[in-house]
C-alpha cells in the first residue's frame, strides 16, 4: 500500500469501528467485522470504496477455499457494513451460493462404553435412565421425554 492509501484506509478503519460500537453490536461481532475489513483491506491493497461486483465474488470464491462458511459470511456482512455504514453507498448483495445444510451423526455406543457408563454412575435411578435411552436406541432429549412419561405415570 502506498502512504496515502494506507492513510486512507486507516481513516476508514476507525469510522468502521466508531460505527461498530455506537451501533451496539456485541464484541465478538465487532471483532468478526473489524477483522474482515482489515483482510479485505489486505487483499486489495487498501481500496475498498470501489470494488465491483466481480472482484467480491473473485474474493469470496478464494476465501471459500481456505476458511469455513461462516467465517465467509461474517467477511461479507462486515463489508456489507462497512459500505452501508461508513461509506453510504448502497450495498448491491454478492449472490453466494448458499452453505449445505448438514446433519450431524450422533456417536453410537459399543456395549461396552454402555456398560461403563452404566457402572460409574452410582444413582440407581440414573443407571436405569441410562439403560433405557441405551437400549431403546434414543437420544438423550427423547429419553428424558420418555423418563418425564415414566414418572407422571407411576405417580
Amino acid at each position: 500500500m502506498t502512504p496515502s492509501i494506507e492513510l486512507k484506509f486507516n481513516h476508514y478503519y476507525i469510522q468502521h469501528c466508531k460505527h461498530l460500537k455506537l451501533k451496539g453490536l456485541q464484541p465478538k461481532t465487532i471483532d468478526a467485522y473489524s477483522r474482515a475489513i482489515r483482510r479485505i483491506g489486505e487483499h486489495f491493497q487498501g481500496h475498498l470504496d470501489n470494488l465491483t461486483q466481480d472482484q467480491l465474488v473473485d474474493y469470496f470464491h478464494a476465501l471459500l477455499s481456505r476458511l469455513s462458511w461462516s467465517a465467509v459470511k461474517l467477511d461479507l456482512y462486515g463489508l456489507k457494513f462497512f459500505y452501508t455504514h461508513v461509506l453510504q453507498k448502497p450495498w448491491v448483495d454478492v449472490l453466494m451460493i448458499k452453505p449445505p445444510r448438514c446433519t450431524r451423526i450422533p456417536d453410537i455406543v459399543t456395549v461396552v462404553e454402555a456398560q461403563q457408563l452404566f457402572m460409574s454412575t452410582r444413582n440407581l435411578s440414573y443407571r436405569v435412565f441410562y439403560f433405557t435411552i441405551y437400549s431403546l436406541g434414543l437420544r438423550l432429549g427423547e429419553g428424558l421425554g420418555r423418563w418425564k412419561e415414566i414418572i407422571i405415570q407411576t405417580k
